[in-house]
């Protein structure tokens, strides 16, 4: 046996350990649909709190991407979704990276451009977190005109 199918054979053993105590809650009815509705409220909060966090600077559509994979371990409807999100992502990538390297310049520049704007408007809306240094502060007010 070589190194790669032990590697293979202990993998499988710690997937299939790794998953057992799934199994065993599936397995009992009266466990089972009270673990549905906890990967349900789960990824219902991600969902939502990834949604919120959207229009914001961070990763929204990670934690939103994030809930719906905590669904798709329970839900057939959820997991074709994160596979048509995969695929969509995956396209992206592919593109991105046939790109010539301007393309892929100018597309960073946008998406850095477009993440300060989003700050700048949260910033100017909101204002500046308390947490935030004073000459941090003083400076954003002067120079940013926040």
């Amino acid at each position: 046996m070589t190194g790669e199918e032990r590697r293979g054979l202990l993998r499988d053993a710690t997937d299939e350990d790794d998953w057992a105590w799934r199994r065993r809650i599936r397995a009992n009815p009266t466990t089972r649909p009270i673990y549905r509705a906890v990967v349900f409220v789960v990824g219902l909060v991600l969902v939502l709190g990834g949604l919120v966090l959207v229009p914001l600077p961070g990763p929204g559509w990670l934690i939103v991407i994030l809930g719906i994979a905590v669904w798709a371990s329970e839900f057939e409807p959820a997991a074709r979704l994160l596979e048509v999100v995969k695929s969509k992502v995956r396209s992206w990538d592919a593109w991105i990276k046939a790109q010539a390297r301007w393309v892929q310049a100018l597309v960073a520049v946008i998406t850095v451009l477009f993440v300060t704007a989003v700050v700048w408007l949260v910033l100017r809306f909101m204002g500046v977190p308390g947490l935030v240094p004073d000459g941090i502060t003083s400076w954003l007010q002067l120079h940013a005109g926040l």
